[in-house]
């Protein structure tokens, strides 16, 4: 995003489009799904942690963060338990 916060007319359109093209769905009972992914994150921030920098595209960050406040946590938390579920099988 250009800005924190703050969506550019482009990223706008496209998530305007993604929406019509329904590439977003419903994910039922928010209160379940957000239990979930704290006790993910949980598993993923315990034991000694190192920090890492990586390159995403916009579009794919500006998603990761929105599904993280469908989830309501940060979009490091939510980076953070998809790659500990990942790693962990």
């Amino acid at each position: 995003m250009a800005d924190a916060g703050k969506m550019t007319a482009a990223e706008e359109r496209d998530l305007i489009e993604s929406t019509e093209r329904g590439e977003w769905v419903s994910v039922g009972d928010v209160e379940a799904r957000r239990a979930f992914w704290r006790e993910a994150a949980k598993g993923a921030l315990d034991g000694k942690r190192q920090r890492i920098s990586i390159s995403v595209p916009e579009r794919d960050l500006a998603r990761l963060k929105a599904r993280a406040a469908e989830e309501g946590m940060p979009y490091q938390t939510l980076i953070n338990s998809i790659l500990h579920k990942y790693v962990e099988g």
